[in-house]
């Protein structure tokens, strides 16, 4: 690491070491609220209550209405995480506003901010209370394979938000716009690059990511018609050509080693297991409450937590599948573009630029980190062959 050091910003280092700190313990500040909270909701049976509150609604004639019960899931999950929202805003704005411009990481203006937490929050209700009312289908249609249909679902999902992402979803929070004239070489070499791989793009396209920050990034996405590559013009402004082809080549390696339809069929198994651990919980509940049955929407607040401590619980082997991936892109991209001197460069501007930290706690990879350390990646960079000639 010492010869690494000597590339490296020290005193951006040291700075980088207490954001990453800091904002760990933010993470874990925020994990605890919302395991605590759920806890009350459950401990105190305050769903089977507000439950029972929902299901008979009497008009002043004292005619029943009755709620269907897709209506009365969507406005218990509403009535439950509503004030978790509210809750959690102020950690949430100290670690996506404060903290990012303490550390002069971050360009957004508050209302660029909350802008964005408007349009997340509208996007996160258009998308997850169908599907939350679509996984309470399966639990009251299917109530033995719920499970299957849910790991099904979600696999199915994924797939599709992955494709639209760059045409639907991208576009809601940055613009996207052709590589310029004055990049029209770039883009010609990243496109060549990318058909050299087997891999056919729909064009470079450039994010406006100096509107919210500093910090560098790129990135393949899409499926099929919608596969595009998406530099930030933070990254065009900062790295070289070179270095940006290395970053590219990084991840067509993703592409290339099939890495999408790999992670989906991972991500399926873990969450068919996850959803099964899942029934097993609120069966548990049904027979030591008074839930009606699985299906009942009082049980949200356990589904939720369930799935959340699974998720805790097994990010240890989730990222180091991630870091394994990762770590063969790295691979790749060394091998394909037989360039380790722009590779590493990209990854010392990287932790220079964004305030990464590149040599983190042993522990902190292994639980927090879905990408190999910076130092390793650099290292491993360094010892491979320089190109003769």
């Amino acid at each position: 690491m010492e010869d690494i050091a000597l590339t490296l910003n020290p005193e951006g280092q040291r700075r980088a070491c207490n954001y990453a700190r800091t904002r760990r313990r933010l993470w874990a500040m925020k994990l605890l609220i919302n395991g605590l909270y759920l806890s009350l909701w459950i401990g105190l049976g305050w769903t089977i209550q507000v439950r029972q509150v929902l299901v008979p609604c009497f008009d002043q004639d004292h005619l029943a209405i009755l709620l269907t019960w897709q209506i009365e899931l969507v406005l218990l999950a509403l009535i439950v995480f509503g004030p978790l929202i509210l809750i959690t805003l102020p950690l949430d704005f100290y670690s996506g506003f404060v903290l990012p411009h303490h550390y002069g990481l971050s360009t957004q203006k508050l209302r660029g901010w909350f802008g964005d937490l408007i349009k997340g929050g509208a996007l996160a209700g258009l998308l997850g209370l169908p599907l939350l009312v679509a996984l309470y289908s399966a639990l009251r249609f299917a109530p033995t394979t719920w499970w299957i249909w849910a790991a099904g679902g979600y696999i199915l999902f994924t797939a599709i938000l992955a494709a639209v992402a760059p045409v639907l979803l991208m576009p809601i929070f940055y613009k996207l716009k052709p590589l310029g004239e004055e990049h029209v070489e770039l883009a010609d070499r990243l496109i060549r690059l990318a058909q050299d791989a087997g891999t056919n793009v729909q064009g470079v396209f450039t994010l406006d990511m100096s509107r919210r920050t500093r910090a560098a990034n790129a990135a393949l996405v899409g499926l099929g018609r919608t596969r595009r590559i998406l530099l930030g013009d933070t990254l065009l402004s900062e790295f070289t050509a070179d270095e940006i082809e290395t970053i590219l080549a990084h991840e067509l390696a993703h592409h290339v080693h099939r890495d999408i339809p790999f992670s989906l069929l991972a991500q399926g198994l873990f969450s068919l297991v996850a959803f099964y651990l899942t029934e097993l919980s609120l069966d548990w509940a049904v027979a030591h409450s008074t839930l009606t049955g699985p299906a009942d929407p009082a049980g949200l607040p356990i589904l939720v937590l369930t799935l959340g401590v699974i998720s805790f619980l097994t990010m240890p082997l989730t990222n180091a599948f991630s870091r394994w991936r990762e770590s063969m892109a790295d691979d790749y991209a060394l091998i394909i573009t037989r360039k380790p001197e722009p590779f590493a460069s990209a990854m010392i501007r990287l932790a220079n630029q964004n305030l990464a930290e590149a040599d983190p706690q042993r522990w902190v990879v292994l639980l927090l980190h879905s990408h190999p350390p910076l130092c390793s990646r650099i290292e491993k960079a360094h010892r491979f062959p320089a190109p003769s000639g």
